[in-house]
């Protein structure tokens, strides 16, 4: 039922801090999203449901998972995920995706306080065409297999790997043929009708402040469980080898 999803939503953006139009804007929806859920709600008008897509959007900001918003199963909050960097993405530099040498490992991490898709690779932006949308130092979440054609995507922000070998961060508009796209920034000139090889749906974007944060977060955690660690281990040495024991 509608009043479930809006309930645990409301639930959610309670623990995260965020409002209902805030939530909605950092998901890349409406930011009356959720707001016309709840006046559905009020209204009745319930049969519609919740879309799949917009509460899939919204579970990362959230910090919890589309299926605990939709049908209650599952945890609220989820652990953490690590996501591989593959490479960078220009908003304004020019990214050459075969001159990067990519590491089994990736060529950067970058850790997330909520489960994401398994087919989710991590791009760093590099450049400032997108701005005030995106800074040098963000990185896109994107989808690696197509999860929607390219026509579908019109309007929206992508990732694109174009059949020149440059890999941008732009908004997708029709080109002059069907097989043709225009490739638009916010504030430098439009890439015109090139021919892509691949379409990556953005699927949440970690601002360079975010990562920061959660990079400090680590730390700080990682100081404390070695000053656990050596709390209880301290005077070990003085003890005899069947004596010790760490809890």
């Amino acid at each position: 039922m509608l009043e479930d999803v809006l309930r645990r939503i409301n639930e959610r953006l309670e623990i995260v801090g965020l409002s209902e139009s805030g939530a909605a804007k950092r998901a890349g929806l409406s930011a009356d999203a959720i707001r016309n859920m709840r006046r559905d709600v009020e209204r009745g008008n319930t049969e519609r449901g919740a879309s799949i897509r917009t509460l899939s959007k919204l579970a990362p900001i959230l910090e919890t998972t589309a299926e605990y918003l939709l049908s209650g199963i599952g945890e609220g909050e989820t652990g953490w995920s690590t996501v591989k960097g593959v490479g960078y993405i220009g908003a304004g530099a020019q990214i050459e995706p075969d001159f990067e040498q990519v590491p089994p490992e990736g060529l950067f991490t970058v850790d997330v306080p909520f489960a994401v898709p398994d087919d989710i690779i991590a791009l760093g932006v590099k450049g400032d065409s997108m701005m005030p949308r995106y800074d040098d130092g963000d990185v896109v979440l994107v989808y690696k297999e197509a999860q929607r054609a390219p026509e579908s995507l019109l309007g929206e922000e992508v990732a694109v790997r174009t059949s020149s070998g440059h890999r941008y961060l732009k908004r997708l508009m029709r080109g002059a043929s069907r097989r043709h796209f225009n490739l638009e920034s916010w504030n430098a000139r439009t890439i015109e009708d090139v021919e892509l090889e691949w379409v990556g749906e953005i699927y949440l974007t970690v601002r360079a402040g975010q990562i920061r944060r959660i990079e400090a977060k680590e730390r700080a955690a990682a100081s404390r469980r070695r000053a656990k660690i050596e709390a209880e281990t301290a005077g070990m040495d003085e003890l005899p080898l069947e004596d010790r024991k760490v809890s």
